[in-house]
């Protein structure tokens, strides 16, 4: 006989683990089934040769500083009956944003931003304070919206179209499926997220806060089972009625919730069935991780995060080549407001990738694509920073490859389809998504997402 659970959740991301808490909370019987050894999805950790490394986590946006009462941070911690001091947040020093002729700085003061842009941009600033009022007049939190071009809204306060790009450039970098534009609520979100709140980081990184959430889950009573993929979605009569395992185990639930991705989740109702709302994203990234034997401060580099484009016209789409250095994030995890200096000297630097081009490398020829790229993303990025290559000791650099094979979204893509489902609904009446499909993005947006979906369809 079939074991059988109130929900079972598909995915041990970050919205996955936060929709498991919220249901267990409330005495619902919740399994959360993860296909991986490991929690955390696009946003998890592993260790190299002695050394913890995080996956995604650049910074958690939405930052507020401890005992804040409003905002994302505040409500998701009351949301899951969590403390500040669960997360250990601490602030960002500074981040850039770096164009040809141009660089805005930003801190978690949006004053400060706002500041900037008065100087390096003056006769934009009017423009920019109106689009700062259409921003906080607009409900980006309505799961019934319609999508609209973010690009027309701000091109219609904005004319300078560097100062456009500047803008979009982080925002898009950190959550946008859409080649060179977004949908303007998201918009909305990863401006508040990014410029208004700001970043943070808990000292040793995302396995903070995925620990903190695993722990909090089992001692609610949640189920977690690691290697245990979800390879069928049962139906009948227009609901969900089981799911099926790698290894053949069958799983029963009154409700299912998926954080797989939309085009995921829909092979798994019908492989073979044409996937018309649902086709994967094609945004994808290589990422370089340097480990160095001084802290970046020491060389020169404050800055927590760069955001740099080598073109005055940002290029934000799949390039057609392997990997597109005209632009990319450059992190420095050491670059926060810690009261101690990190065990070694980190950079991380990360660039647009084709991920056609990284899924049908052959084998032996992958090791070496990944070196050849991995010494193109530090020629560009040593650009905009102090030239740290020769205090490497260590290094690993991610592909579309790697995302694919540790999350299983298609293509390696980081912020899912284009098409967003954004109250959660799919055809099959108990059956929901949460997550990055859902359009909410970040590590704040992405635990919110689960949340808001738990407690609007599964806590009535």
């Amino acid at each position: 006989m079939a074991v059988r659970y109130d929900t079972v959740i598909i995915g041990a991301g970050m919205s996955g683990l936060s929709a498991g808490v919220r249901l267990a909370y409330y005495e619902k019987n919740v399994c959360i089934l993860e296909r991986h050894t490991t929690i955390g999805g696009l946003n998890s950790f592993y260790r190299l040769r002695k050394r913890n490394y995080d996956v995604g986590l650049h910074a958690v946006t939405n930052y507020a500083e401890p005992g804040t009462k409003q905002g994302p941070l505040s409500k998701l911690l009351r949301q899951l009956r969590l403390k500040w001091e669960d997360f250990d947040l601490r602030p960002q020093l500074q981040s850039s944003i770096v164009f040809p002729g141009a660089t805005l700085q930003f801190t978690n003061q949006f004053n400060f931003f706002v500041e900037q842009i008065a100087a390096v941009f003056p006769f934009q600033i009017d423009g920019f304070r109106r689009l700062v009022t259409r921003i906080a007049e607009h409900d980006a939190l309505d799961l019934d919206r319609q999508s609209v071009s973010a690009r027309k809204v701000v091109s219609e306060y904005i004319g300078d179209p560097l100062l456009v790009d500047m803008l979009f450039c982080p925002l898009m970098f950190y959550g946008s499926a859409t080649p060179h534009d977004m949908d303007f609520s998201q918009f909305v979100i990863m401006f508040k997220s990014i410029f208004q709140e700001g970043f943070g980081r808990p000292f040793d990184g995302i396995r903070v806060i995925l620990k903190k959430l695993v722990k909090h889950f089992k001692s609610l009573g949640g189920h977690l089972k690691l290697r245990a993929g979800v390879r069928e979605i049962r139906q009948s009569n227009g609901r969900a009625t089981s799911v099926l395992l790698d290894d053949g185990t069958e799983i029963e639930a009154d409700n299912i919730l998926s954080s797989a991705g939309a085009a995921e989740t829909m092979r798994m109702i019908d492989p073979n069935a044409p996937q018309v709302k649902a086709e994967p994203g094609d945004i994808s990234f290589v990422e370089s991780i340097s480990i160095l034997d001084c802290e970046p401060a020491a060389l020169g580099h404050r800055d927590t995060i760069v955001f740099y484009s080598n073109t005055k016209d940002l290029h934000y789409e799949r390039p057609n080549v392997p990997v597109d250095i005209r632009s990319g994030i450059i992190c420095s995890p050491n670059n926060f407001d810690y009261s101690q200096p990190l065990k070694d000297g980190r950079m991380r630097i990360t660039a647009l990738a084709d991920p056609h081009y990284w899924m049908n490398i052959p084998d032996d020829e992958y090791v070496a694509a990944k070196d050849h790229w991995n010494n193109e993303i530090l020629k560009s990025a040593i650009q905009h920073i102090p030239d740290f290559r020769s205090h490497v000791i260590d290094t690993d650099v991610f592909t579309p490859r790697t995302i694919r094979r540790f999350t299983g979204h298609l293509n390696g893509c980081v912020y899912g389809a284009p098409e967003k489902f954004v109250n959660g609904q799919t055809q099959l009446n108990n059956l929901y998504l949460c997550g990055t499909d859902q359009g909410f993005l970040g590590i704040v947006g992405a635990m919110l997402s689960g949340i808001t979906i738990a407690n609007r369809y599964l806590l009535k």
